[in-house]
């Protein structure tokens, strides 16, 4: 039996009103730290079509780290089973920022979701497209048949001035042969992919090519086989909430991408996704509203994929 989502919805949004405050708005990148810590949105889309909103669902933000997804999707297209060859696989156990365990490993990243992983990814995007951040765009575009969505550019200039650990994980990984494109065209292309501004709605129907099984529902264009997503999404499951993956598949059991804008986007393959935006974040990065929300989600309606 279908739930009844917008109820669902509203006694979920009633239940974590006590969570605000408990975090902190993003402040080392200072275009994040402008917006309102109070914002709040939560968007479902089915693969069936329908679509269920409350709050600030309709307004965008910057999507930060969920980039990385789509990013990663691109490549695994392109590069299929040799991309492994220059990222790994495995949960990082550390910060999304950290240079020690890349130092350990030589220049090959744990994982293609901490900030060493997608620097790796975003350089072979450089190698595929003479233009790589028109492709991203073009990429979302399909995904949620939204032309507008744009590059926040006073955002990727903030991340510029201030990605000081972004540029020495790149130099680093550079020095190791494991970028190829030159260090500032990469992450001139990172910080612009990290700005991209979208919607809880417009990232719930972005998400639904993994829900989907690898194909868009709205157009039924197939960009991903269904090996490929599935393999998407268990990275999402071990990997998408930096040094916090374990502790969300734990509470709450499914596979998803968190980003320091504050949004959250998880899926249920073969029905849904969800998308939440509050910018309070906990230590790990992670919106302390958006995994409380998904938490008593998968509670209250027993969907998850255990």
């Amino acid at each position: 039996m279908t739930p009844n989502f917008p109820t669902l919805l509203r006694e979920i949004a009633e239940a974590v009103k006590s969570e605000f405050g408990k975090g902190k708005v993003a402040n080392y990148i200072p275009a994040l730290a402008k917006v309102p810590p109070n914002k709040f949105g939560i968007a479902i889309e089915t693969i069936r079509g329908e679509q269920y909103h409350l709050g600030d669902a309709m307004e965008r933000f910057s999507i930060q780290s969920i980039s990385k997804v789509f990013t990663l999707a691109m490549a695994f297209r392109l590069e299929r089973k040799n991309l492994w060859k220059r990222v790994g696989l495995e949960p990082s156990g550390n910060p999304f920022n950290s240079l020690i365990q890349l130092e350990y490993e030589r220049g090959i990243p744990r994982n293609p979701f901490i900030n060493a992983g997608a620097l790796v990814v975003t350089d072979i995007l450089l190698e595929h497209f003479a233009g790589p951040k028109a492709a991203i765009l073009d990429f979302i575009h399909t995904l949620t048949g939204q032309n507008d969505i744009q590059y926040d550019e006073e955002v990727a200039r903030s991340e510029r001035e201030f990605g000081y650990t972004n540029a020495a994980l790149a130099n680093f990984i550079k020095s190791h042969g494991n970028i190829h494109n030159s260090v500032e065209a990469v992450l001139d292309v990172y910080f612009h992919q990290c700005s991209i501004a979208m919607s809880c709605q417009e990232l719930a129907r972005a998400f639904l090519l993994f829900a989907n099984h690898g194909v868009v529902p709205a157009t039924q264009e197939r960009l991903l086989t269904s090996s490929q997503s599935k393999r998407l999404n268990a990275i999402m499951l071990t990997c998408g909430f930096y040094d916090e993956a374990g502790e969300f598949a734990f509470a709450v059991g499914l596979p998803g991408k968190s980003g320091v804008g504050g949004g959250i986007v998880a899926i249920i393959p073969g029905e849904l996704a969800i998308a939440v935006w509050s910018p309070e974040l906990n230590e790990h990065g992670n919106s302390v509203l958006g995994i409380k929300v998904l938490e008593m989600f998968t509670t209250l309606t027993g969907m998850s994929i255990f």
